[in-house]
């Protein structure tokens, strides 16, 4: 296989590999993405763990926890998530059942058509609430879902940044998506937002230092440190910490969750280039990403 095909087919594979780096949301929100418009009977959680037991039964340390039974995106399929548990880790895992209740589906449902990537950029540009860099009127806006704790938006970061300096006509936003299973992730999104409100110039600043002292915050220190990076970052620690501890702020980091999940974002980091998922950022070759953000600029939004 070229190099070219190659770069073709890691694309498509890490657009399909939703779940795959990253602990995947464990705890349900207020605010769910919209039932489609259809009606599909769902399995019942009785069904579900007996066909759990009978396919994993076998191994003595595995262990799974049903997160969510709902309509799929895709008429006539059920989406179940599952968190699957063992002496390695844990493990998300999401797959559909049919509507007869007799076959199960492993795998990622991506969007088809003329212009399948469309409605998510709309989605998105419509119910952005990120924070921005890049011009405005740039032909590619990548949106970027992320948890400040989790270790693999750590290790992507670089990468973006790389592609951010390298693509002029680009214009990243950013989302907050803290993940439940990650004890601190929720607080240092609520202090990135505060910085955000004050200065769009401090938040970019506030994001790479607490990636840069993940592995020092704990949820005992969470409230000194992410202090002492917003003050780190140009603005006043004490007035970000008060901010942080308002309901209004949960609220925002909420809506931007609700964001990502309105568009099927299931792991962090995620990114979307005008529209496009690419879920597994780290499994991607930097030249293929590239090349993808290269080729959007050309047939714009």
């Amino acid at each position: 296989m070229n190099r070219y095909f190659a770069s073709v087919l890691i694309i498509l594979l890490a657009t399909l590999a939703g779940a795959q780096q990253t602990s995947s949301p464990s705890g349900k929100t207020s605010e769910q993405p919209p039932v489609p418009p259809f009606s599909v009977r769902l399995p019942s959680e009785e069904t579900i763990n007996s066909f759990m037991h009978e396919t994993f039964g076998y191994e003595p340390s595995m262990s799974w926890r049903i997160l969510e039974i709902k309509p799929a995106s895709a008429e006539g399929l059920v989406e179940v998530q599952v968190l699957l548990s063992s002496a390695q880790g844990q493990q998300p895992q999401r797959f559909y059942v049919t509507s007869d209740g007799k076959h199960a589906v492993v795998g990622e449902i991506i969007p088809f058509g003329a212009h399948p990537f469309a409605p998510a950029s709309e989605a998105l540009m419509k119910g952005m609430t990120g924070f921005a860099v890049g011009p405005a009127d740039a032909p590619v806006t990548i949106f970027e879902f992320s948890d400040l704790q989790c270790p693999f938006c750590k290790q992507a970061q670089p990468t973006i940044d790389k592609l951010m300096a390298e693509e002029k006509n680009v214009r990243l936003i950013f989302q907050n998506f803290p993940l439940p299973v990650h004890n601190w992730a929720s607080k240092g999104a609520y202090y990135a937002d505060c910085v955000g409100q004050v200065s769009n110039e401090a938040f970019w600043k506030f994001l790479h230092a607490t990636f840069d002292t993940q592995t020092d915050i704990t949820p005992e220190n969470a409230d000194a440190k992410l202090t002492a990076l917003a003050d780190q970052a140009g603005v006043k620690g004490a007035e970000i910490a008060a901010c942080a501890a308002k309901p209004e702020t949960a609220g925002r980091v909420q809506r931007s969750i609700s964001l990502g999940r309105s568009v099927e974002v299931t792991s962090t980091p995620t990114l979307f280039v005008n529209g496009r998922k690419i879920s597994n950022v780290n499994g991607v070759p930097y030249d293929a990403l590239k090349s993808l953000v290269e080729f959007a600029a050309k047939t714009g939004k």
